[in-house]
C-alpha cells in the first residue's frame, strides 16, 4: 500500500518558499505515528526543508542532482534516487514495506497522484488560506472517508481526515 501524509490549508496549500504553512504540535505527533517504522520517499527540496535524515524511518530522497549527497544517507537508513519509480521500488525492498509513505513534496505529490500509485491520503486540513506558493494536487477521486477528526492548535482549526478512493 502506497499512502500519502500531507497537511494543507484549505486552498490545497502546503508550502511557501519552501517551509511548512504552519506547524502545529498535533499534526507532527500525528505525523510521527503514521511514519515510524516505514518507509518515506520524499523530494530534495523536502529534505533539505527537514535539514536531517528522519529517525526510525527508511528515508528516500528523489533528486535530478546527480551530485546531491548526504551524510548517512545510505545503507539502513536511506538512499538517494533519480526517479519516483526507483523511490517505490527502494520503498518496496525496504523495512516496514507494507505502508510505503509519500512526505512531499508538491511536485512527488502531483507525480503519485496523477500516476495512480497512491491508495490511502492521510491528510491534515487547516482552515484558512495562507497564502502557498506550493500545492497539493487534485484528490477528489478520494472520496471514502476511512476516519477524521477536529482539533484547534493555538489559531489553527484543523481536521486530520483518511480517504481512500471508492
Amino acid at each position: 500500500m502506497i499512502s500519502i501524509v500531507a497537511a494543507m490549508d484549505t486552498k490545497r496549500g502546503i508550502g511557501k518558499n519552501n517551509d511548512l504553512l504552519f506547524k502545529i504540535p498535533e499534526d507532527f505527533v500525528r505525523m510521527k505515528k503514521l511514519t515510524e517504522g516505514h518507509p518515506i520517499i520524499m523530494g530534495r527540496r523536502t529534505f533539505e526543508s527537514i535539514g536531517r535524515i528522519l529517525p526510525n524511518r527508511y528515508n528516500i530522497v528523489i533528486t535530478r542532482d546527480p551530485d546531491f549527497e548526504f551524510p548517512g544517507l545510505s545503507g539502513d537508513r536511506g538512499t538517494i534516487v533519480g526517479s519516483l519509480e526507483e523511490a517505490v521500488t527502494a520503498a518496496k525492498r525496504a523495512p516496514g514495506s507494507e505502508e510505503i509513505i509519500i512526505f512531499g513534496g508538491g511536485q512527488i505529490f502531483t507525480e503519485a497522484v496523477e500516476k495512480g500509485l497512491v491508495d490511502i491520503l492521510h491528510l491534515t486540513i487547516v482552515d484558512g488560506d495562507f497564502g502557498a506558493d506550493t500545492f497539493f494536487p487534485d484528490y477528489s477521486q478520494f472520496t471514502k472517508i476511512l476516519d477524521e477528526e477536529s482539533g484547534q492548535s493555538g489559531e489553527y482549526h484543523y481536521r486530520f481526515v483518511d480517504l481512500a478512493k471508492d
